[in-house]
């Protein structure tokens, strides 16, 4: 469409996609042309904030809190609370931009918590298990 902010002087603005995810604060990307040239701007969703619910992250130096690697949909969950894991065991599938990382387990524990479920979105370093002890 187009904007005419004063006379002989036109803004054309063309709105090309919005982004499926929400930052922390509840905010969409919207991508948009703005006489040519690609911009885009964060927009509050009040609907979608409604549900939207921020998932805890691991704390920095806390061995036994285990947070994930990237950003990504969770594909996979291979432990429950009380499962007994070696170092290297899988226990969890994060998947992003068609790819998949496995997530292992840093060293002998037991499952005390696990915070994530299947096709759970989540960001760099939001919590996915704890660990009992450590």
């Amino acid at each position: 469409f187009e904007v005419e902010i004063e006379t002989g002087k036109t803004l054309h603005i063309k709105t090309l996609a919005m982004s499926e995810d929400l930052t922390e604060s509840g905010e969409r990307e919207v991508f948009f042309e703005l006489n040519g040239q690609l911009r885009s701007v964060f927009i509050k969703d009040n609907e979608a904030s409604k549900e939207f619910v921020v998932h805890p992250k691991a704390t920095p130096g806390v061995t036994k809190e285990l947070g994930a690697p990237m950003p990504g949909t969770v594909m996979e969950v291979r432990v429950k609370t009380g499962d007994k894991v070696s170092k290297g065991d899988t226990l969890v599938v994060l998947s992003a931009m068609k790819m998949e990382m496995v997530v292992q387990a840093p060293y002998d524990g037991v499952i005390a918590e696990v915070h994530v479920d299947k096709n759970m979105k989540l960001a760099g370093d939001d919590l996915l298990l704890k660990f009992e002890g450590k």
